[in-house]
């Protein structure tokens, strides 16, 4: 087996590469370490005439040398976006070379045959924790890491098998998985011994792959668990630098091999690596890790690897991990508003930005880069203002520097839209609002009674601009015509606003709305662009109508004669304001039948018609009317769940954190009847909590800051026990009369927030 190690090392090490060719780059020639043969320097001088001769350029380096703690001098590039349509990049095959470069590259090395099972490795293992006797085990560990041929040579399940589909990486997992496990139990000199032995596979290779085989390599070392230790960083670091390097197209392979690992494992090798770029920020010793100066591309390599599971997440179905499980809470303390500008000024090139990956930062941090930029835009609105009537000379009014709303109660829609419009240009600035005919400053109280109140009548079906959809419980366009849709674009300048202020307001769109909010996310340049077109399916339709999905789902699968059975046409009926109007789903829709054949279109279209085309005005309006406040770069980072947190709040309820952020009035926290709230709040159902939190501050959801951001208050009533309990929503407010027991409160607590009425639903 030595003998066999020892020749196949020779092979590799004699292999050489061949580089890619990247057609759109200028010609770069990059420099690896020297080689102790010289067929390299044949190959490099003969290409080199070629370039001077006018050829194509030859990338073999990948970007500005750098020097890592391994000793490897080489390049980083940027890492490609991850894209369904990736194409393979033009690679130069060896048939266009000249006969006197053809000469000194040897065939691909031929994967030697190792026949151990994951049970004969498992029992070895077994006999040497007992015997003491390592041998077979530490000979396994020093051969199998040593080369990327080695590593496919144990843990490929065919050794010379192409296995060159996204669908099958062709690596043994069950063995893989036994082979690490196993790792961390073996005597120190084996660790050290694979840790030495990857070090030299990835010198030998760091050049990026050109076979399926060596992005196998890769797939197997990026599960070694040795990785969590601090110890191993820099070698660590080096293999996330090399799988970061590689090419779209790889990237696209490694994409698809990932999404097919355990959960368990998939969640491990997440969490790792945004370990390891929260202990290179922040290290628990200044000494523990190198300087950062020296290993500064230590956190993109390791982020645009993190890209790499985010992308498998995303195109697994359902998703492998929630999403938020991506974000990494550290980046919650470095200056996020300077990368935000860094992003800005150099976008998606060479310049890194942790904004180029949006999936790591939280909502939070997104919230707060959002509200910053908002206020930015504040100050410079106000300051036009200022220095517009400065410069006329005119006497400077402070409320130049709010949005100033005035409305009468009983005229709050009109009102509210004539303000709005008559305002526009003021949209950015700081929300006030009056109520006509009442004293009193707004504190922030009166702002959100006014969009409480707003809610409440806008969303209301009698008003006719929205449909409450009973199934899914929750609101949706209404598809009646107009000449003017100026109601629909206040909701989505209100929405806006709320974001702007941070005001959660209590709605209930579908996801599929805020998605079509971010189709674009900017608004085009050109007016007549289309926005709010946002690619629609099935399982959209099932967040808006579940009754309607389930039946075209149905029809989608029906085994019958679809025309016959089914008898319908490429036409549609809706009902608008009590009348039934007809519409074509395709031109002359009415004469053609749905059949076996045409009926996958069918369902698209009506999906399509119902989600989009019917309400085309309505949401275009909305959609106008949210970017009029919310205009910024910083929506580009957002996700749709996480516009729908901005604007909604959390469905993540946490009692405890309410309880400790809790501030008291006429009571401490200390007093019987607060003690009895808290026990029987701790104890009720999430259904009952969500009740009470609705009805203290008007909303079910939190605030993206947590409850905290809440500022969630328990006043005391002096009235008789037997009144129940009251709130200001205005204020958060909670007012509980000096019930005497437990018992006494649960009842009339139950009872107040089992009958408020919630704003805008049925």
């Amino acid at each position: 087996m030595d003998g066999e190690h020892s020749a196949l090392s020779g092979v590799e090490r004699e292999r050489e590469r061949l580089p890619p060719i990247y057609t759109s780059s200028p010609p770069v020639l990059g420099r690896g370490p020297k080689q102790p043969f010289p067929s390299l320097g044949t190959f490099i001088s003969t290409l080199s005439q070629r370039r001077d001769a006018g050829g194509r350029g030859f990338a073999i380096g990948i970007g500005g040398p750098l020097t890592g703690p391994l000793g490897i001098r080489h390049t980083v590039r940027e890492l490609p976006p991850i894209c369904s349509d990736v194409r393979q990049k033009q690679r130069l095959s060896i048939d266009t070379l000249p006969q006197e470069v053809k000469a000194p590259f040897p065939c691909d090395p031929v994967i030697p045959l190792r026949t151990k099972t994951t049970k004969e490795f498992q029992d070895d293992v077994e006999r040497a924790a007992q015997s003491g006797d390592w041998r077979d085990v530490r000979e396994f560990y020093l051969t199998t890491f040593d080369s990327f041929v080695e590593i496919n040579a144990a843990f490929k399940r065919e050794a010379n098998g192409l296995f060159n589909t996204i669908e099958d990486s062709g690596v043994n997992g069950k063995f893989v998985s036994a082979v690490y496990d196993s790792l961390l139990s073996t005597p120190q000199d084996i660790q050290k011994s694979v840790l030495k032995g990857i070090i030299n596979s990835l010198l030998r290779e760091w050049k990026g792959p050109r076979t399926k085989d060596d992005l196998r390599a890769y797939f197997v070392l990026i599960q070694n668990p040795q990785y969590s230790s601090t110890s191993t960083y820099v070698i660590f670091a080096h293999l996330l630098r090399q799988i970061a390097a590689l090419s779209e197209a790889d990237h696209h392979f490694l994409v698809h091999w990932l999404k097919r690992l355990s959960a368990r494992r998939f969640r491990q090798l997440v969490e790792r690596l945004l370990q390891f770029i929260s202990t290179r920020l922040f290290p628990a010793e200044p000494d523990e890790l190198p300087p950062p100066a020296k290993c500064s591309w230590w956190i993109p390599s390791a982020t645009k690897v993190l890209s790499l599971f985010n992308a498998a997440n995303s195109v697994s179905s359902p998703p492998i991990m929630p999403f938020t499980d991506f974000y990494n809470i550290t980046l919650e303390h470095i200056d996020f508003m300077e990368d935000y500008r860094t992003w800005q000024n150099y976008g998606n090139s060479n310049r890194f930005s942790f904004c180029q990956f949006p999936f790591i930062l939280s909502t939070a941090v997104k919230k707060a880069i959002i509200q910053k930029d908002s206020e930015q835009q504040m100050i410079s609105q106000a300051r036009l203002s200022l220095v517009s009537k400065v410069s006329r000379r005119q006497r400077v009014d402070m409320n130049l520097l709010f949005l100033n709303i005035k409305v009468r109660r009983a005229q709050l829609l009109s009102d509210s839209l004539d303000e709005l419009m008559r305002k526009r240009c003021d949209l950015k600035k700081k929300l006030r609002v009056t109520f006509v005919g009442e004293a009193g400053l707004d504190m922030g109280g009166l702002t959100k009674e006014w969009f409480l109140l707003l809610v409440r009548q806008i969303f209301h079906t009698d008003y006719g601009m929205f449909s409450f959809m009973k199934d899914s419980r929750c609101h949706w366009f209404s598809s009646w015509k107009s000449d003017n849709y100026s109601e629909f674009q206040m909701v989505g300048t209100l929405m806006g606003l709320a974001v702007y202020n941070s005001i959660a307001l209590d709605i209930h769109f579908p996801l599929y709305c805020y998605r079509k909010l971010l189709t674009p996310p900017t608004v085009p340049s050109d007016p007549n662009a289309f926005v709010g077109t946002a690619t629609a399916t099935l399982d959209d339709l099932q967040q808006v109508m579940p009754d309607l999905a389930h039946g075209l789902a149905e029809l989608l699968s029906y085994e019958g004669n679809v025309e016959e059975d089914f008898y319908l046409t490429f036409q549609v009926f809706q009902e608008e304001m009590g009348v039934v109007k007809s519409y074509n789903l395709k031109p002359a829709g009415d004469k053609i039948p749905v059949t076996k054949q045409n009926r996958k279109e069918y369902v698209q279209l009506y999906i399509d018609f119902l989600l989009n085309k019917s309400i085309y005005k309505q949401f275009a309006a909305f959609y106008h009317g949210f970017h009029s406040v919310c205009g910024s770069d910083a929506l580009m980072l957002l996700r749709p769940e996480e516009v729908e947190m901005l604007v909604c709040g959390s469905p993540e309820l946490d009692m405890i954190a309410l309880q400790k952020a809790a501030q008291y009035e006429g009571y401490s926290k200390m007093d019987a009847t607060v003690r009895f709230f808290w026990d029987v709040v701790l104890a009720f159902p999430l259904e009952l909590q969500k009740k009470l939190l609705h009805f203290a501050t008007g909303s079910d959801r939190v605030p993206v800051g947590g409850m905290a951001d809440l500022n969630f208050k328990i006043c005391k009533i002096d009235v008789p026990a037997d009144w129940l309990p009251v709130s200001h929503t205005c204020f958060n407010q909670i007012c509980l009369p000096p019930y005497r027991t437990r018992k006494e409160l649960k009842h009339k607590l139950t009872i107040a927030i089992s009958n408020a009425e919630g704003f805008g639903l049925e």
